[in-house]
Parts: C-alpha cells; structure tokens; sequence
C-alpha cells in the first residue's frame, strides 16, 4: 500500500488468514524467540534496519473471535486497557479515517507517536470465518510532528482471528516498527519477550471485560 492511500489491496488480506492455517516460519531465518501461555513469538532480522520483525501464534482462551477485534478497533475502550497510551484518536483526513497514537516510554526516553490507518474484514478462508485487520503507518499534514517526541514512521501490523473451537480464538500477528532514535538493547529485549506477547494478554483480557460484547 502506498502512504496515504488510505486503502489495503484485497490481496492483502489474504496471507494473514493462511499463515494463521500454517505459520510460516520454516527456513526463513525466523527464529523461535518465546513460548508463554499458548503463545509462540517468532522473530527475524531485518538486515535493512537492524531491527526484527515478529509473528505470534497462539490461542486466547474465553475471548471469542468477533469480540477480540472489535477491542482491538475500539480506540476509546484501548485508553482504559493499555497503560502506555498517551493519546489515541481517529481523524478523518482527506476522506480517510487516520489513526493517531501516542507512547508512553520510560524515562528519560522521549515518547513515541504513530500516525496510521488500519481496516477491518471478515473473510469465509476454506470454511472458516476469519477476522483480518491490517495496519500500516502513514502521513498527513494534519498530524505534524510533536517537538518531544520521535515519529514512528515504519509501522506494519496484521491480525488474524478466528474461533479456536471452543470459547476462544486462534490468532497470528505479524509486528514491525522502527521507533527510531537510540532505544536501549535491555528495551528491546523486554518489547520482544514481554511486550508483544503481554498486548495479546492485555488484550484478552480487556475482552473479558468489554462492555459492548454480546
């Protein structure tokens, strides 16, 4: 997708519900990283950047797939669940709806801000449902950059749900930004280990108690 076109291809869509089939991961240069309550975090080097990329698969027990993405589209409901949200709100910018999204980081690091868009579809892949959301950084002159705080300008996200069977959903994520500056390696160790698999949890959870489900 090209920044600011504001629109995913519909054949974007479709790789998300096939890696949550069979991740693919073999003989790529992903790496297992981490196993921790179902979920498996994979990563890879980005010879590009220095930085990984990363896929999660896994299931969430008792978060029903229709109700995991409508919290995870649910700007406001986020501020409540997520601790490191600043600021989080969408605008409509040129005829499309942008997602900007402020980071709370420790101190003394400057906080980092996103600015985005993101769909959402359900897709019927060899029978099943499947939820698809896709997310991928943008820009636009209604959102100049913050003094204070670093512009996170290479963010990608896709997201894959479906029912695992019983109460729960069966998931794979996909993960890449570039949060620029010089970010400590103990703060990229704890991301990797902890806070890709923990935003999962926090999210499942946050579905547990979302006042909106049916």
């Amino acid at each position: 997708m090209a920044a600011g076109s504001g629109v995913f291809s519909q054949e974007q869509f479709w790789p998300p519900c096939a890696e949550l089939q069979q991740p693919a991961v073999a003989g790529a240069g992903w790496e297992l990283l981490l196993e921790t309550l179902g979920l498996s975090v994979y990563r890879l080097l980005d010879q590009q950047t220095g930085l990984y990329e990363y896929k999660v698969f896994g299931v969430l027990e008792d978060c029903p797939p229709a109700v995991l993405a409508d919290v995870y589209m649910d700007l406001d409901y986020r501020k409540q669940w997520d601790q490191y949200v600043k600021e989080l709100y969408e605008k409509e910018c040129n005829g499309q709806a942008v997602v900007y999204w402020q980071v709370k980081y420790p101190f003394p690091l400057s906080d980092r801000d996103y600015v985005y868009v993101r769909q959402r579809q359900e897709l019927d892949f060899e029978g099943q449902k499947v939820h698809v959301i896709l997310a991928q950084s943008t820009s636009v002159p209604q959102f100049p950059e913050k003094s204070g705080v670093i512009r996170v300008k290479q963010y990608k996200q896709r997201l894959a749900i479906q029912s695992d069977g019983k109460r729960g959903s069966k998931v794979f994520m996909y993960y890449f930004d570039n949060p620029g500056g010089q970010i400590p390696s103990w703060l990229v160790n704890w991301a990797a280990k902890n806070g890709v698999p923990n935003f999962l949890k926090d999210m499942a959870k946050a579905c547990q108690n979302y006042p909106k489900k049916t």
